[in-house]
């Protein structure tokens, strides 16, 4: 398994910087220079404050010939700095929490990188793909063979870092309403015992029910978090009771047997309530993630406007 990825790692070096009593004119020619968003401000070694291109335009917008206005009235101080040694995952937590696009990288008092949303948006996929990470729901994720989590969902996992037989993981969200329509829409099975609360009240199960294959696919996210990646091979499923929508769920697998060739067989066992509402077997393939794989490219852009 990949240890924590340090911002030492993923940050720029040679950092845009100007001193506090230069002029916004000399700031702006220096964003062009350096084709940057921002310029990290600086009084020697001693970090003072941030200036992005939206300082600028707020403070053109406001007054009138602001062009040797000093850099220090509209800088943004104190600066939220962040520690090379922390990992991506805190400097992506106190972006989204502070509503920030970039964290100057300080050690010992003195700058030694900057890092950006564009920059962690390599390594961190919910960022590029515009999932909210303000804390409330979505955020960073807690392994790296996945995208993303979200805050309502716990899983655990008992594993000695590499898949092998008596391994176990469980996985646990709520399944709500959107979930249930979302996937009508995205796999086209709009069957109206699912979304037609006069027509199901009318059968035999007196309610709307989840969809069979989306209490499946939470066996997928179990096995999804699993160390490496996770490939199905098999799936076979017996459905034993439904679930109704809003209800609370947990994918438990065990690993069973070890076939040879990365792949193992795995038992399957869905619960509600602490019943058993789907069971079955799985055939999976589980590869190790490679570093240069699990991190995408190797070099990221500094510029972030």
């Amino acid at each position: 398994m990949l240890s924590p990825i340090p911002v030492r790692d993923v940050m720029i070096e040679g950092v845009a910087t100007i001193p506090p009593d230069a002029s916004i004119r000399t700031a702006t020619e220096r964003m062009a220079e350096r084709d940057v968003g921002s310029l990290v401000v600086a009084d020697g070694e001693e970090t003072l404050g941030i200036l992005t291109q939206s300082d600028v335009i707020d403070l053109v917008a406001g007054e009138d010939g602001p062009a040797e206005t000093p850099v220090s009235a509209c800088m943004s101080a104190p600066p939220i700095t962040i520690a090379p040694d922390a990992n991506v995952e805190a400097a992506a937590t106190v972006l989204s929490r502070e509503g920030i696009k970039r964290l100057p990288v300080v050690e010992e008092g003195s700058l030694v990188g900057i890092v950006t949303v564009t920059d962690l948006s390599y390594f961190l996929p919910q960022l590029a793909l515009g999932r909210p990470t303000d804390g409330t729901r979505q955020g960073p994720a807690s392994r790296p063979e996945m995208a993303y989590d979200d805050a309502e969902w716990t899983s655990d996992l008992q594993t000695d870092d590499e898949p092998d037989v008596g391994d176990t993981v469980r996985f646990t969200k709520r399944l709500s309403e959107d979930d249930v329509t979302d996937f009508a829409r995205a796999s086209g099975d709009t069957n109206r015992l699912h979304l037609d609360t006069g027509f199901a009240v009318g059968t035999r199960f007196g309610e709307r029910i989840v969809h069979g294959t989306l209490l499946a696919g939470v066996i997928s996210a179990a096995l999804a978090r699993l160390p490496g990646l996770t490939i199905y091979l098999s799936q076979d499923l017996s459905f034993r009771a439904p679930v109704p929508i809003g209800a609370t769920v947990t994918a438990a697998c065990e690993i069973t047997e070890a076939l040879g060739g990365n792949r193992f067989r795995v038992l399957t066992t869905v619960f509600h309530e602490d019943e058993p509402v789907v069971d079955g077997q799985a055939t999976v393939m589980i590869d190790q993630l490679h570093e240069a794989v699990a991190l995408g490219p190797a070099a990221v852009g500094a510029g972030d406007d």
